[in-house]
């Protein structure tokens, strides 16, 4: 069950903890494979997603547009 509401900015906050960057330097249309994001650091974020927010998406979901914009329309979340 979600504990809390996933944001656009939320996602783009988490990638940056997960690439140990400042937010303002995480893209939200760019491939944030590009930006040193890989599949570990994807199945890290799904999992907290998961476990934090009840995301229900699936790793190949987010592989597939792996950009905030992108993740944030795939997951329904707001702003």
């Amino acid at each position: 069950m979600a504990t809390s509401t996933l944001t656009a900015e939320r996602i783009r906050a988490d990638v940056a903890d997960a690439l140990g960057e400042d937010v303002a330097d995480i893209p939200v249309d760019e491939n944030l494979v590009d930006h040193g994001l890989d599949s570990v650091r994807i199945m890290a974020l799904l999992e907290r997603w998961r476990r934090d927010h009840g995301v229900e998406a699936t790793f190949v979901d987010l592989a597939e547009q792996p950009a905030v914009e992108a993740w944030a329309r795939l997951l329904g979340v707001t702003a």
